[in-house]
């Protein structure tokens, strides 16, 4: 409104002067000042308030500066919503907004002026994948038999978010539950929400799950996001679209309210555009959760900061292990890597070639543990919906997919027919299967390797660039890393290392249990020296 004001005065006054130059500069500052209030309306405010790649940091300098509001800031991310994720671009990352962001950011403005800070978060706009619990959007895991399904209250760490001031701008489009459901299928698709497109180049995957997730985050839809991981569901993604992302030690961050895989393996995590930002969600939103119990584990490993951690110099005396085995998957994804260590090597690390991590294929296990857990985790999970949940138990979901002709008319849905069938978690093949997929993956595995090498963490190639998206055949792996880490329940950070045909390409590297603070400062020293992250334009 104020701008119409100065707009009016100046047309009253620009009459009094009889200079011809003066008054060509005040009509040239009337049409900014048109212009500006026009754009205020639009998604040129993001342009305007120079959001794009903003940081944490930058954002919370500016609010403190008066560079601009919280409520400014979220409005011109909700317009760049509304214009690439659904209109124009059709990026289709986003599942649901949150018709009260606008609201919500008020009140923090207001409580920042009146000098209340809840936290590093306050203010800070944020997507989270679809299938973590918020108590006033619909969480979905994608799939049409939950449309609409509010859970009673939020999870365990969309409280910390609230609490901690950030504005959940929206829920973030999946690989329909979490990549779990049929034999192959088209990472980023679901049921409900359809396919997820990749900014740098739409015809292309953005990998999964967390798809939605890594797509917004790289395409500026929000200043961060979190995904969620079973097995590569946020390094994959961080990997395709271009960004951090940061599985953290299982335990590390409640899984409470959190539509499941995996009791054993599935955690929550950072999905960020600098490794700063993962730093500061990380230790955000740590923390004992009664209700998680392998939370209680994690009290004692807990950062509440973990940017104490981040240090330019952090390789210097580093030793890291190359596992060679996932390398020969694209020989240009492996010229990266080589010229990976070269700067490693530069920087002080010194890296060390090692084969294997384990002598031991523990792959069908590591299966037979998601199909038993995947069943007792979603009847868990149906169950604490209350009396009107949309589906009460795994054995019903099975049946509303064979009675539902479109469930499985572009992909099988075997895993959930598998589940159905599974026992409960006292069989003999369930306690059998994970005590061989732990030993083998943590002291026979990642634990074991890296005390023999004396290593501070192992690195991989990420990924792969992202393939053409594909219905009928789906997905087109060709490189990938997160095996090990995932099934130990272990730390993997992904940090770009690269690009092939203006298709970004990621570094991982994992280690032992808590080690995230030296994960966090080798990935740092190494995203500070290279700077690898592109902005994405959106091809076509």
């Amino acid at each position: 409104m104020y701008h119409k004001a100065i707009i009016t005065y100046f047309l009253l006054t620009t009459n009094l002067f009889q200079n011809s130059m003066t008054s060509k500069l005040l009509t040239s500052l009337i049409a900014v000042l048109f212009l500006y209030g026009a754009c205020s309306q639009n998604q040129d405010l993001y342009d305007l308030l120079n959001l794009e790649e903003i940081t944490v940091e930058e954002l919370q300098e500016g609010y403190q500066n008066g560079d601009f509001t919280i409520q400014q800031v979220t409005n011109a991310y909700l317009n760049r919503i509304d214009a690439i994720d659904k209109n124009g671009v059709r990026l289709n990352s986003m599942g649901a907004v949150n018709p009260n962001a606008l609201e919500i950011a008020a009140e923090l403005d207001r409580e920042l002026q009146e000098g209340n800070i809840r936290g590093p978060l306050h203010g800070i706009p944020i997507v989270i994948k679809d299938n973590i619990d918020t108590f006033d959007m619909p969480t979905t895991a994608g799939s049409r038999f939950l449309d609409g399904s509010i859970p009673p209250k939020d999870a365990f760490i969309t409280q910390k978010l609230r609490e901690q001031g950030a504005i959940i701008l929206g829920k973030t489009n999946l690989s329909e539950w979490a990549n779990f459901h049929s034999s192959f299928g088209s990472s980023g698709w679901s049921g409900l929400g359809g396919q997820v497109n990749n900014p740098y180049d739409l015809t292309r995957n953005p990998c999964g799950s967390s798809s939605g997730s890594g797509a917004a985050v790289s395409a500026n839809l929000a200043s961060i996001a979190i995904g969620t991981e079973t097995n590569g569901s946020i390094v994959c993604p961080s990997n395709a679209n271009g960004v951090v992302g940061f599985k953290p030690t299982v335990g590390l961050w409640s899984r409470s309210g959190i539509i499941p895989i995996s009791y054993t393996t599935d955690s929550a995590g950072p999905m960020t555009r600098t490794v700063r930002d993962a730093a500061i969600l990380l230790g955000a939103l740590a923390g004992v959760d009664q209700n998680d119990e392998l939370t209680l584990a994690a009290e004692e490993h807990t950062h509440s900061d973990y940017t104490q951690f981040l240090d330019e110099n952090g390789l210097r005396g580093k030793r890291i292990g190359l596992h060679t085995q996932t390398l020969g998957g694209h020989f240009r994804v492996d010229t990266l890597v080589h010229q990976t260590v070269r700067k490693l090597e530069e920087l002080g690390a010194e890296v060390i070639e090692i084969e294997r991590i384990s002598e031991v294929n523990i792959g069908g296990d590591a299966f037979r543990v998601l199909l038993y857990e995947f069943k007792d985790g979603l009847n868990k999970y149906f169950a604490s919906l209350g009396e009107n949940a949309p589906v009460k138990s795994v054995d019903e979901l099975a049946e509303m997919t064979r009675n539902s002709p479109e469930e499985t008319a572009m992909f099988d849905r075997d895993l959930i027919f598998q589940a159905a069938e599974a026992g409960d978690l006292d069989s003999d093949e369930y306690r059998e299967s994970l005590e061989r997929m732990l030993r083998y993956s943590r002291e026979e595995g990642i634990d074991k390797v890296m005390e023999e090498h004396n290593l501070d963490a192992i690195m991989a190639p990420t990924g792969s660039p992202a393939w053409k998206s594909d219905h009928t055949m789906g997905d087109n792996f060709r490189v990938g890393s997160s095996s090990p880490s995932a099934r130990a329940g272990y730390p993997i950070i992904t940090v770009p290392m690269g690009e092939l045909d203006g298709l970004p390409v990621g570094i991982s590297f994992f280690g032992k249990a808590w080690s995230e603070p030296t994960l966090l400062e080798i990935a740092y020293a190494f995203e500070q020296a290279t700077m690898h992250r592109m902005v994405p334009q959106f091809r076509r």
